[in-house]
Parts: structure tokens; sequence; C-alpha cells
């Protein structure tokens, strides 16, 4: 099965920019769609971004279009959020999601693995 990590989480000042990686175990990478989602303390946790297999299509919350932007690597088996003019509001643990999907999915339960998540704190 596979496999997720994140990493690339960090404090930093508000305006400023962190890329968050997510390493993928499996033979079948390039196959899942993969996503990113967070959770705030007190909060449900909450779609960010999606990328096609092929990484030919994306799909954005309207809270991080503009700033944020998926992408993936099949042959190192990654996929990244560049997180670009960072707000307090975008403090949360991040968590990396695969699943065979046909399509793209905003909804968790579509997805059927998940990394340990990453803290991104931006202060004011």
């Amino acid at each position: 099965q596979v496999q997720l990590v994140e990493s690339g989480g960090g404090l930093v000042q508000a305006g400023g920019s962190l890329r968050l990686s997510c390493a993928a175990s499996g033979r079948t990478f390039s196959s899942y769609v993969m996503g990113w989602f967070r959770q705030a303390p007190g909060k449900e946790r909450e779609f960010v971004a999606t990328i096609s297999w092929s990484g030919g299509s994306t799909d954005y919350a309207d809270s991080v279009k503009g700033r944020f932007t998926i992408s993936r690597d099949n042959a190192k088996n990654t996929v990244y959020l560049q997180m670009n003019s960072l707000k307090p509001e975008d403090t949360a643990v991040y968590y990396c999601a695969a699943g065979r999907i046909f399509g793209l999915a905003r909804d968790a339960g579509r997805y059927d693995y998940w990394g340990q998540g990453t803290q991104v704190t931006v202060s004011s």
C-alpha cells in the first residue's frame, strides 16, 4: 500500500512562502490523484488542492486560489504545494492524500491514503 510522508512545514511571517513536499512509496504513484488538506485547531479538515494523474488538471479551494500551486513529479514519486502570500489563517496541520480517483475530488472521503501531517504556522 501507499505510504506518504510530508515535509517542509515550519514557522513563517505573513506574506512569506513555504513549499511542502509529500514523498510517496509504490510503483503505481502515477495512477493516483493527489490532494492536500489542512486542519486548524478546533476546525474540521478542509480541502486545499488536488492534481490529476498526469498533472494536467488541478483544483483549488477558493481561500487559496491564486496563492498556492500544487504540482507533481511522478518520476520522483513526489507531490508539492507551493504556498505564497501566506496569511495567519493558513496556520494548520497540512496533510497529503492519495486516491484511485477517476477525475478530481475535494471530498476527503474519496482518498485512500494519508500522511501524518506537517505543521505550518504563519505569524502576523
